[in-house]
């Protein structure tokens, strides 16, 4: 039996994942669980449909606002803290860390169960890191999704500054043999400083759980990408409808400025919406003026137009 726990946010419950066989990477602490977390909003009047929102690297969940709109929408809403993000993250564990994608099949599958057993069907929504790793999952299990959203997905290895700086074949080989390797990559804070209230921002998240800076890339967690990317550019065939959101400009300055608040300072918003058509047979691509890396953390207006083009999406193709 399920026991849920009232999360601290309000209006909300959690409950632990436990991840059988999942082990601890080396310099770990051996003897420290791996779970994830799964988070769901109080409904008061439950539906049939409900909505799985997966976080992207380096957060956790904690956007209510896109709670409220799925519901508005007619849907529960669910989302998942992955092992080692948030509130899943224990002392001693490398902050996201993974080798390989597949392996939140785990998590995401058990998610998945215990939605199906009040829920008729269900719609998947990954941002960033985590639409890669719903695009993926969702390509495994097609049966289980009848639909796709996807917030600024992280579909190309070419989208990203940072790992252009690295180049793929040292990836490859340093992912495969020395997975834990810290890459000494640097975080401007650009970012978080567009986003957090400390800096000027609007939102007042958990410093202590999506952190500024960022934590270590490692590499075997960048080779894991990488080799999701590469599956993505064979084409993953999904079957369901597909909705890929982003921004219309990014920009990688080396230097703050205010227009860094209405741009994706994270990926190349050019590759995502180049990328995109290989997910499936119907994909819609939405491109949102002014967006931030995270749409729906976007200034106001702007998040209320990406909300609702995933409201008037949903509405017309999930049915």
């Amino acid at each position: 039996m399920t026991t849920w726990h009232a999360d601290f946010l309000e209006g909300y419950e959690t409950t632990d994942l436990p991840l059988p066989g999942a082990l601890a990477a080396v310099g770990e602490p051996a003897d420290t669980e791996l779970v994830a977390t799964l988070v769901r909003r109080i409904a008061a009047e439950p539906s049939r449909r409900a909505v799985l929102y997966v976080h992207g690297w380096n957060d956790y969940f904690f956007q209510a606002h896109l709670a409220d709109a799925w519901a508005e929408a007619g849907f529960d809403f669910y989302a998942i803290d992955l092992r080692r993000y948030g509130r899943s993250l224990r002392v001693g564990q490398f902050p996201g860390f993974i080798t390989d994608l597949e392996d939140y099949d785990l998590e995401l599958s058990a998610a998945a169960d215990l939605i199906a057993a009040h829920h008729d069907e269900l719609v998947l929504m990954g941002h960033s890191t985590g639409g890669l790793v719903t695009a993926l999952w969702a390509a495994r299990h097609p049966d289980r999704v009848r639909g796709l959203v996807l917030n600024s997905p992280w579909l190309d290895l070419q989208g990203s500054a940072m790992v252009r700086a690295i180049g793929a074949p040292v990836i490859e080989r340093l992912g495969s043999s020395l997975a834990t390797t810290v890459l000494r990559l640097p975080d401007p804070g650009f970012y978080a400083r567009a986003l957090h209230a400390s800096y000027g921002g609007e939102w007042d998240y958990d410093l202590d759980l999506k952190f500024t800076p960022s934590p270590p890339i490692r590499v075997g967690w960048l080779r894991a990408v990488l080799i999701g990317h590469q599956r993505v550019a064979l084409g993953l065939g999904l079957p369901m409808p597909v909705l890929v959101l982003c921004s219309t400009a990014s920009s990688f300055a080396r230097r703050w400025h205010e227009g860094l608040r209405g741009v994706d300072t994270v990926l190349d918003v050019e590759q995502i919406a180049n990328r995109a058509p290989r997910l499936g047979r119907h994909v819609t691509i939405v491109r949102v003026a002014e967006g931030v890396h995270d749409l729906v953390l976007s200034a106001a207006p702007v998040r209320a137009q990406a909300l609702d083009e995933i409201t008037r999406w949903v509405g017309a193709y999930v049915r």
